[in-house]
């Protein structure tokens, strides 16, 4: 990394304080930019549209690590990263000009998030709180939680102790760019965070060889501080775990597009959503206003004459 690159990456962490996450993303993105730009003997200073839009086609015909052509969203989300780049080089007078202003890109149409029905998160909830395994009351505690609350990935696996008031069933939650918002969660989590906290959390912590983890709500299977691709596993081995058959892959995120989804679909205005789920803008919720199959099909059949059988 150059000397330009570790100024704006410190910039993002420092003065925007951006999550880890959100940094790595930038720092790929770059990684990506001055490949290219080495690779043809380019100075990023003198940069032209026409080198852009070759930068721009070569990544779309490029296979990332599980051999997929990268998406046109991938490199959406690129071009946004050194837009923002370029106009952190133009405050500080390395360029005159910022080159990513003009380059247009065709709108991504956002995919419809998957997300459970409400007999499918009633079953997965009720197999899991069957298992007899030594990871199921985390699991559980997990479960209820995400789905109660609509937090992010990041959020739950840097959720402290001192943010949870089991009182009165609210949490503490630092979001996107360290913005603090209070969410309500459903009193079964409250059940279940009690009961793991009291028995398989302080088991977790006895394992521990650093203690890095024991200001953090969850763990691992070491008593050690949870990570993203963490939580992503846990997800997956708790549907292998309760052989539950959803149609497709259970992501932590799954459980925050169903806690919206089903919120939008009891009568939950879309503002309130929006805060809940700490979207800085409402076009960002507006994702969530697809129904269900079952809520369409059932509207469908009450207001359409020919909808029912006779």
């Amino acid at each position: 990394m150059n000397r330009v690159e570790s100024e704006f990456i410190d910039y993002l962490r420092h003065d925007l304080q951006y999550s880890e996450n959100t940094i790595i993303a930038y720092k790929q993105d770059l990684e990506c930019y001055f490949d290219f730009l080495y690779r043809n003997n380019l100075d990023f200073t003198k940069i032209s549209k026409l080198k852009i839009r070759n930068f721009m086609q070569e990544r779309l015909s490029t296979t990332n690590n599980k051999g997929k052509l990268e998406s046109e969203r991938t490199l959406r989300r690129r071009i946004c990263s050194l837009r923002k780049f370029y106009k952190f080089l133009l405050k500080r007078n390395v360029v005159t000009s910022n080159p990513f202003l003009s380059i247009r890109q065709g709108k991504v149409h956002n995919k419809m998030p998957d997300v459970l029905y409400n007999s499918q998160i009633e079953e997965l909830l009720k197999r899991n709180s069957e298992r007899v395994d030594e990871l199921k009351d985390r699991d559980q505690a997990l479960l209820e939680l995400m789905y109660s609350s609509g937090l992010r990935c990041s959020e739950v696996i840097n959720l402290k102790i001192n943010d949870i008031n089991l009182a009165s069933r609210f949490i503490r939650v630092f979001g996107k760019g360290k913005k603090e918002r209070i969410v309500p969660f459903s009193e079964n989590a409250k059940i279940y965070l009690i009961s793991y906290s009291k028995g398989l959390r302080r088991e977790l912590l006895l394992k521990s060889e650093n203690k890095t983890g024991n200001q953090y709500v969850f763990m691992n299977s070491k008593g050690e501080k949870l990570t993203s691709r963490g939580l992503e596993y846990i997800m997956q081995s708790i549907v292998k775990k309760t052989g539950l058959n959803l149609g497709f892959e259970l992501h932590p995120h799954t459980l925050r597009h169903t806690f919206a989804t089903h919120l939008l679909e009891g009568g939950a205005d879309l503002r309130l959503i929006q805060e809940l789920l700490g979207h800085e803008s409402i076009n960002t919720t507006q994702i969530y206003t697809h129904v269900s199959k079952d809520t369409l099909k059932a509207q469908y059949d009450l207001y359409f004459p020919k909808g029912k059988k006779s």
